[in-house]
């Protein structure tokens, strides 16, 4: 297929990540050969059903370039989401950058809550308790791993 644009203005190192449950960030650098008024646009679709969205926060760098969005009140799906950077320029066609990502493979997850610690100096032992963290998907019988470090003063 023929990709319609100047080689080598497509943005790169695209990536995104969900924090703090409903929060995604997403990030990505200028292409390297894309002139300097190209100015970047994100629109992504959460599934096939739902209508494709711009990015309503861009997040810019020191020429106003857009090189980032911060979307919020995001839920995860079970589709892959659909994620696409079209640019524009005064001097040229600007290749477009697209992807199909699992949202729940980019969710940094939050610490366990509502942490007890109940020690017993008599039978020498203490109980540690917390509850799990809040995710943003809907997997709630997921299995969670926790590691503690103990740390005797």
């Amino acid at each position: 297929p023929v990709i319609a644009g100047m080689k080598g203005s497509a943005i790169e190192n695209f990536s995104c990540v969900i924090y703090n449950i409903f929060l995604m960030n997403c990030t990505w650098q200028a292409g390297r050969d894309a002139p300097a008024d190209t100015q970047y646009f994100l629109y992504w679709q959460k599934s096939r059903d739902e209508e494709e969205m711009e990015c309503e926060l861009y997040i810019q760098d020191e020429n106003c370039r857009n090189v980032g969005c911060i979307f919020q009140n995001v839920s995860i799906g079970i589709e892959k989401a659909y994620f696409l950077v079209n640019g524009s320029s005064k001097d040229s066609l600007i290749q477009f950058y697209d992807e199909y990502i699992d949202l729940y493979k980019i969710e940094k997850l939050m610490p366990p809550s509502n942490i007890t610690v109940n020690c017993d100096e008599i039978k020498n032992d203490c109980i540690i308790q917390w509850q799990r963290p809040q995710i943003s998907h809907s997997s709630k019988d997921l299995c969670f791993k926790y590691e503690i470090n103990i740390k005797y003063k």
